[in-house]
C-alpha cells in the first residue's frame, strides 16, 4: 500500500440500498463532515458506500464514515486492518455500527448481523429507543477528542445501545444513563439480552478509540439527523412527534467540538 498521506481524508456517506436514505439526511451529515474538514486545509474523496474504498485509503489517512447500512466486507476489512496497521485512522460515527440486519418474527425492528466489521470496529449496534434529550457523560476530559467539553454535556439524539466488541482495547471516552429510555424490552427480544448495558447495570458506551498497530479506530455513536424524505415515523420521547427535519447533535456545541477534535487527533502527525 502507498505511503500514507497525513493531511487527505476519504468521506463515506450514504444508505443502503443504493440511493436510499435508509431514515437519515446524509446530504446534511455530508455537507458539514466535509466543512469541518475544509476548515483544516483536509482535502478528501467522497464516496456513498465502500465499493472502491482501497484506491481512496492508499492516499488518504482518515478515513471518515456516516452510513446506515453500507458496510465494509470481509476481504475490504482485511486491507482496511492493513491500513490502520499502518497509521491511517478510522473516524466511525453513528450508524457505523450497524450494518447487514435480518428480520425478525412478530418484531417491526431488525437484528443486526454480526459481521467483520464490527470485529475491526470494536462494537456492534443493537438498537435505540426514540430519540429524546439525555446527558452524555464524558469519562476522559483530558483526550485530546474530548478536550472542552467538560464532564457532561446534554444533547437530543438517538439513545444508541451498542455492544462492545473489544473491550480490553477500547479507551472509553463517552457514556450515557439513559434513565427511563434505557428501559426497552425490544433490546432483549431482539437478541435474548441487553449486551450493551455495562457491568453497574444502567450505563451505556456511547464513545472510545482503540489502537491498531500505528493507527487508530474511533467510533462516537452520536450524530442522528434526517429530513422530511427521510423521516421513518420516529418520536422525540414520550407523546410528542419530532419535527421533520431533526439535526439535534448537529446543531450543538459539544457534537461539532468532538467532530473538530476528532478530525485534528486523527491527523495529527503523531496522532
Amino acid at each position: 500500500m502507498a505511503d500514507i498521506v497525513h493531511h487527505r481524508a476519504h468521506l463515506v456517506a450514504g444508505g443502503f440500498p443504493p440511493g436510499a436514505s435508509a431514515g437519515h439526511d446524509h446530504d446534511y451529515a455530508r455537507l458539514r463532515l466535509l466543512t469541518l474538514l475544509a476548515e483544516r486545509h483536509i482535502p478528501a474523496s467522497v464516496a456513498n458506500d465502500f465499493a472502491d474504498m482501497e484506491k481512496w485509503l492508499a492516499v488518504s489517512r482518515l478515513l471518515v464514515t456516516y452510513v446506515a447500512g453500507p458496510y465494509p466486507s470481509g476481504d475490504q476489512c482485511t486491507r482496511l486492518k492493513s491500513w490502520l496497521e499502518t497509521g491511517g485512522h478510522w473516524l466511525a460515527l453513528h450508524g457505523t455500527s450497524g450494518g447487514r440486519a435480518e428480520r425478525v418474527e412478530g418484531l417491526t425492528q431488525r437484528r443486526t448481523v454480526k459481521t467483520e466489521h464490527h470485529t475491526l470496529l470494536g462494537s456492534m449496534f443493537l438498537t435505540h429507543p426514540p430519540a429524546c434529550r439525555f446527558r452524555v457523560d464524558v469519562r476522559d476530559a483530558e483526550h485530546p477528542i474530548t478536550h472542552g467539553l467538560g464532564t457532561s454535556f446534554e444533547v437530543e439524539d438517538e439513545p444508541y445501545f451498542i455492544e462492545l466488541q473489544a473491550t480490553a482495547s477500547a479507551h472509553i471516552l463517552l457514556t450515557a444513563d439513559y434513565g427511563a429510555a434505557g428501559r426497552w424490552p425490544v433490546v432483549e427480544k431482539l437478541y435474548g439480552a441487553d449486551t450493551s448495558v455495562q457491568p453497574d447495570g444502567k450505563t451505556r458506551v456511547l464513545g472510545y478509540t482503540r489502537r491498531i498497530g500505528g493507527g487508530a479506530v474511533t467510533y462516537l455513536a452520536l450524530g442522528h439527523c434526517h429530513n422530511p424524505y427521510a423521516r421513518m415515523g420516529r418520536t422525540g420521547g414520550g407523546s410528542s412527534e419530532q419535527p421533520a427535519t431533526f439535526r439535534g447533535p448537529w446543531e450543538t456545541h459539544s457534537f461539532s467540538t468532538l467532530l473538530s477534535n476528532a478530525i485534528a487527533w486523527a491527523t495529527a502527525e503523531r496522532a
